[in-house]
């Protein structure tokens, strides 16, 4: 009987996956509409811009909105294996794909003992919330390494250091993926990849590492937490005013620099808070890795000058990680993510004018988005720590004597 439930269960998630997919597929392609900014012209402008300086050899060096990492230039490049289609198109599919291959490695994981099909449930139900946007941005494929890393990280320690280090040469944020390994293999792993593929970039095309001054000039983002201070502030005379700024709406006037400064000071105390963390874990178990991931990425997302709508495709995915193992606690959080989505849909592209221009709609949407996501943080850290360090009269057992079902700390 449980099997049958079993089967009956993996053939409804299926089944959803089936169909949400497919809307996603009908927005990017635009045989249906949603009201609001074009959300893939991203891909047909940017990107497709992006692909023809370098597919001859170069990055775009004198483009301010190239802002990622140097292998960054396979997932733009990557539409050239599917040349019968257009790049905008053949983008779209590869991102189905990222898609399929991400739901594929959380139903494998799902049905070995242990696990749980919840994480399967997550993703399947996280990503469609999103909207097009996840199609028409690149994060998808990122999140499709980031989940195949974590998964890895259970056995596979070396695996999953270079496929964190390959993720972090994507976008950056998988290197966060370390935050609770303490197996010396992926350690090891990640530096001899991330120096084998900066060397390659470095010497193959001129400016792999132009972004770093890019990145340096963001001010703050009009959907980011920092942001609320100038919605409110609009209303009682704040002379600013929001910008295309670096590829994206930013606020610019007086005292942006201060706030944006506060979110850099904010990510700062969430890394000592995650230094402090490491130095106090004495036990760990197969979900820690997971747990710890999802917890980095949700600290650094919340307190970023940043939040754009496809940075919460990430969190999903570390969610559905952290759910495939049944002993995982990060249910709540978990949820509260997944709600995140659906606000932000509404929130972009939906009602972006409204966020624009500071109208209390849109001002609600951000309150209750970013309101989710600070949730989602402190209830995930709580339970991070709490599942790790025992209270300080009983935390004198040494870290490897503690571990539980897979591992001594190091290899």
């Amino acid at each position: 009987m449980q099997a049958k439930g079993s089967g009956r269960s993996r053939v409804w998630l299926l089944a959803t996956w089936a169909v949400t997919r497919a809307v996603l597929l009908l927005l990017v392609f635009r045989i249906y509409v949603l009201p609001g900014p074009d959300v893939t012209s991203d891909v047909s402008v940017i990107y497709r811009d992006w692909y023809d300086v370098l597919r001859h050899g170069t990055f775009p060096l004198d483009d301010v909105t190239w802002q990622y990492p140097p292998v960054a230039a396979l997932a733009i490049l990557s539409p050239a294996t599917l040349p019968f289609l257009g790049y905008a198109h053949a983008f779209f599919v590869l991102a189905f794909l990222a898609d399929l291959a991400v739901l594929a490695l959380l139903a494998y994981t799902g049905g070995r003992p242990g696990r749980s099909d919840r994480g399967a449930w997550v993703w399947t139900a996280g990503v469609p919330l999103l909207g097009p946007t996840v199609y028409a941005r690149y994060d998808v494929m990122v999140t499709a390494v980031a989940v195949a890393a974590l998964l890895a990280g259970v056995g596979r320690p070396r695996v999953m250091g270079a496929l964190a280090a390959l993720g972090a040469l994507l976008k950056v944020w998988p290197a966060l993926l370390l935050a609770g390994s303490f197996r010396r293999g992926a350690w090891a792993s990640a530096v001899v990849t991330v120096a084998g593929l900066t060397a390659l970039s470095a010497v193959s095309m001129p400016g792999a590492f132009a972004f770093l001054s890019f990145q340096r000039e963001r001010g703050t983002e009009v959907e980011s937490l920092g942001a609320l201070v100038f919605h409110v502030a609009r209303h009682f005379g704040w002379q600013g005013q929001t910008l295309l700024n670096y590829g994206s709406i930013e606020f610019l006037g007086p005292y942006v620099g201060v706030v944006s400064t506060a979110s850099l000071v904010l990510t700062g105390g969430a890394f000592g808070w995650l230094l402090l963390w490491r130095l106090r874990v004495t036990r760990t178990s197969a979900h820690t890795l997971a747990d710890a991931a999802f917890t980095a990425v949700l600290m650094f997302t919340v307190t970023s000058r940043v939040i754009s709508p496809q940075y919460l495709v990430w969190l999903v995915g570390l969610a559905a990680v952290c759910l495939c193992f049944r002993a995982g606690r990060m249910g709540p959080p978990a949820v509260m993510v997944v709600v995140a989505c659906l606000v932000t849909l509404l929130e972009f592209p939906l009602g972006f004018i409204h966020v624009v221009t500071s109208d209390l709609y849109g001002i609600t949407l951000l309150a209750v988005r970013n309101g989710l996501l600070v949730a989602a943080s402190w209830s995930a850290a709580r339970r991070l720590w709490h599942s790790t360090v025992p209270p300080a009269a009983k935390a004198t057992v040494p870290p490897q004597a503690t571990h539980t079902e897979e591992t001594p700390v190091s290899s």
